[in-house]
């Protein structure tokens, strides 16, 4: 039984935060700058992209995650600020300062988080007018708009928000995420952001937000790509007023189930939402030798473009999920390799299951939303990765002169 239920709304469900989205002609034509703010200083955590190219938001996050300290974080869409050389670096501490000045808060409280092309100058004029805007357009109902505001080529917005008690207090845990394309994550997502209004000691809630990554964030893929702005941040507050939780209080494994939920339901909306994508595609293997190959043969799977394209297609071509098992690094021993679509066996023990219909096989992958389902019989240790099928869209998408 789930000790936390859905709520309404998204980064402000939790109690003590305002957000808003605005236009601030980066990426013309709709609104391009986010600005999230907790009404009381908030002990933050995060986790960043392992891509040794980094956006300068990435360095400025990482330096002032050692605070532990967080008041506010602003975001823009449709420039990276990433391959700027030092003015890059120069262009993101401005950001944090001008929003620092227009809120009237600690400038080392100010996060900063960037998302777009990559190796174009910042439009700083713009920047500061977005920064002014957004700090008079803050609201307790404008957690929606900040997340739509922080979309690229996303066609939805990605909003999570859980209840729970902590103390006989209720409490919250609020999340908005953004990513369709270059998504391959190693400890984050492209943009991902949590608040909770439940007092969280700093460590543990980095614990929690690492832990609850790793089995959702670095669980999906869409194209194998990874970004170099991955930023996942978490704020918690404490306007719950619980006694703070630590990895000894006795209600931690409740916060940590709800913010694995959370997390876990944001990574599914990014898969889901990839870059052309007509299906959602759930890879499970199992019977591994070792954790490492489950996740090995898992990833090899749901990144090939063969098996991608054959998904789109509708064609139960099963070939290239073995082949691409065999190419994973995982022990594989191909006589003893099980596959089945959802529940239909198609491949025991390497060769072809029993004869099935073409139309029959080509119904199991014609749902919006299927399994793959390996199983390589060598041991116990199994791995899920969520991903997508790979459509022309895709390539249209990524073929297109960027504005």
């Amino acid at each position: 039984m789930n000790l936390w239920k859905h709520a309404r709304g998204g980064v402000t469900a939790p109690a003590g935060y305002r957000a808003c989205g605005v236009a601030a002609g980066v990426k013309p034509g709709r609104n391009d700058m986010a600005l999230l703010v907790s009404d009381a200083d908030a002990t933050v955590a995060g986790v960043f992209t392992t891509n040794r190219i980094q956006g300068a938001h990435v360095k400025l996050c990482r330096e002032r995650l050692k605070d532990r300290r967080a008041r506010a974080v602003v975001v823009n869409a449709g420039n990276a600020n990433a391959c700027n050389g030092p003015q890059g670096v120069r262009d993101a501490r401005r950001m944090a300062a001008l929003t620092a000045g227009a809120l009237g808060v600690a400038e080392r409280t100010v996060f900063v988080c960037s998302t777009g092309v990559i190796g174009r100058p910042m439009p700083m004029d713009k920047i500061a007018k977005g920064i002014r805007l957004a700090a008079q357009s803050l609201s307790r109902a404008g957690g929606a708009a900040a997340a739509r505001a922080i979309l690229t080529t996303d066609t939805t917005d990605k909003q999570v928000a859980l209840e729970f008690s902590i103390d006989g207090r209720r409490a919250r845990i609020g999340g908005m995420a953004k990513g369709a394309g270059m998504i391959e994550p190693s400890l984050a997502t492209m943009l991902a952001f949590l608040t909770t209004d439940a007092a969280v000691a700093a460590g543990a809630l980095q614990a929690a937000l690492a832990a609850a990554v790793e089995h959702s964030f670095n669980r999906i893929t869409v194209d194998g790509d990874q970004s170099c702005n991955d930023t996942a941040l978490f704020l918690a507050n404490g306007a719950a007023g619980n006694r703070p939780l630590t990895r000894t209080h006795r209600q931690w494994p409740v916060f940590v189930r709800a913010v694995e939920a959370a997390a876990l339901a944001l990574a599914l909306k990014v898969a889901e939402d990839g870059e052309g994508a007509t299906k959602f595609v759930t890879v499970n293997v199992r019977g591994a030798a070792s954790a490492a190959d489950a996740h090995a043969a898992a990833r090899a799977i749901a990144n090939s473009l063969l098996v991608k394209t054959s998904w789109f297609g509708e064609d139960p071509n099963w070939g290239r999920i073995i082949d691409a098992v065999g190419y994973s690094g995982a022990r594989v021993a191909e006589e003893k390799v099980d596959i089945r679509f959802d529940e239909l066996l198609v491949v025991r023990r390497g060769r072809m299951a029993s004869a099935k219909s073409p139309a029959e096989l080509r119904k199991a992958l014609g749902k919006k939303r299927f399994s793959v389902n390996v199983d390589l019989r060598l041991g116990r240790a199994a791995d899920t990765v969520y991903t997508c099928d790979c459509s022309p869209d895709y390539a249209r998408i990524n073929s297109e002169y960027t504005t």
